[in-house]
């Protein structure tokens, strides 16, 4: 029986940070290798797999909808392809709060030939999707809205796919859109071309998808950043055996917190897991966190920091004003830096913040304003002024993890704090607290 879920838990105030940390998978990895292990040829062994909410929903999809996932050892799973569509024709999927899951699961069934239904938690049917729906109707899906337009659940119905040369597909609100509709393409057996209507935001996402899918025989033909385009020949085979990538976005709690401390004489804090032969573009964080003021080094599969010369001569990191469109749910950890500053910083071009887990914008307004910042919140973008006296807080985290994760460096602020419902840290990186305790004091 599992531990029962706390109500809060009370950090700090915290000093110093050093040591290192082994990350657990990467969540956007592990679910699309899990996703494409389970519609190719062959069986694949999936090594690091992260295990948390989200991956449990989507193996708990997948055996649902008949393949099996085994255990293969520690943080292992071995998956048994269908080898294209999946066999059963009939299911109904609850995969929670999982946009990892829901989004490339709707496009793949919508192309099985089968009645499903997939539904989640209350925030998942404030989750646009309607995007995505366009552009599968496009190819013939007959997919319909249970309850709001636009939004989940959705009942996924044996349409008359037809398959098109050309599909468009608006790539401004949400890329995981456009990674479920390149997942499921190759089911089409035809050579389709995916033009992107207006801007695509959160580029590095599509090449974790990109480079998924070449990592199991699909290579997909691009324009840039314009179009896409899944030849006719596409077909999924297995590599035999994977290793999944560290989680970049969890590196930069961490990485962040060895830069705070470094201002008071403490860190480095290294993350092992990732590094810079990552496929993934949260590792561009790092580069953020050294404008900060961070003194960074990095290997192939790890990255070090902590604060530097100039920084700790201040006491304080430098002030920013970055577009972080290319690091989404990594800027979340320097909107929390923010606060150790020497003046307002502002993050641009984060309007993909209003269609997470909650609305990320408001939600970050309201808690960094608790411990006595100064914020200016904006339709995408956040000003954080650091605050002339640190307040002690309770912070809500709104069963959002990277709330919970990003605030608990503000406990490096010299005042107590507390976080509500500290274990919403299960959807990505269920040993969290424990982790920063290790190295944390």
């Amino acid at each position: 029986m599992s531990a029962a879920r706390r109500e809060f838990l009370d950090l700090g105030p915290l000093h110093d940070a050093r040591g290192t940390v082994r990350l657990p998978g990467s969540k956007s990895i592990s679910n699309r290798t899990l996703l494409l292990a389970a519609l190719a040829e062959g069986t694949t062994v999936l090594r690091e797999v992260l295990d948390s909410d989200d991956t449990r929903h989507m193996l708990a999809a997948l055996r649902a909808l008949g393949v099996a996932c085994e255990d293969a050892g520690p943080r292992a799973i071995r998956v048994h392809g269908a080898g294209g569509a999946f066999a059963v024709k009939q299911a109904e999927l609850f995969l929670g709060n999982a946009g990892t899951a829901v989004r490339p699961l709707t496009a793949v069934l919508a192309l099985c030939g089968g009645e499903y239904r997939i539904d989640g938690v209350a925030r998942m049917h404030e989750r646009p999707i309607g995007d995505l729906v366009d552009a599968l109707r496009q190819l013939g899906a007959a997919i319909d809205y249970i309850a709001n337009a636009g939004f989940p659940p959705l009942a996924i119905h044996a349409g008359a796919i037809r398959g098109r040369d050309e599909v468009s597909i608006r790539g401004n609100v949400s890329s995981q859109y456009l990674t479920g509709l390149l997942m499921a393409l190759p089911l089409l057996r035809r050579r389709t071309r995916v033009v992107i209507d207006g801007e695509l935001i959160s580029k590095p996402y599509v090449e974790i998808t990109l480079n998924a899918m070449r990592q199991f025989g699909v290579i997909v033909e691009r324009e840039g950043w314009a179009a896409f385009t899944v030849p006719g020949d596409a077909r999924y085979a297995s590599p035999g055996e994977l290793y999944v990538e560290g989680d970049a976005s969890s590196a930069s709690y961490f990485l962040a917190a060895g830069a705070i401390a470094g201002l008071r004489g403490g860190g480095p804090v290294r993350v092992e897991g990732v590094g810079r032969d990552s496929a993934q573009g949260d590792v561009r964080f790092a580069d953020a966190l050294a404008q900060m003021g961070a003194e960074v080094r990095m290997g192939p599969n790890w990255i070090e920091a902590g604060a530097d010369a100039a920084a700790r001569s201040a006491g304080r990191l430098r002030a920013i004003d970055l577009d972080c469109n290319h690091i989404p749910d990594a800027a979340m950890t320097l909107a929390v830096a923010g606060l150790f500053a020497d003046g307002p910083s502002r993050l641009r071009n984060i309007a993909s913040w209003r269609v997470k887990e909650t609305d990320r914008i408001d939600a970050m307004a309201k808690e960094l304003a608790k411990l006595g910042a100064e914020v200016e919140a904006g339709s995408d973008y956040l000003v954080i002024t650091p605050p002339r006296q640190w307040r002690s807080a309770a912070i809500d985290t709104y069963d959002d993890h990277r709330m919970a994760m990003c605030f608990a460096l503000a406990a490096f602020g010299g005042v107590a704090l507390r976080i509500n419902d500290p274990d919403c840290v299960a959807k990505t990186f269920p040993e969290f607290f424990g982790v920063l305790d290790g190295i944390a004091c």
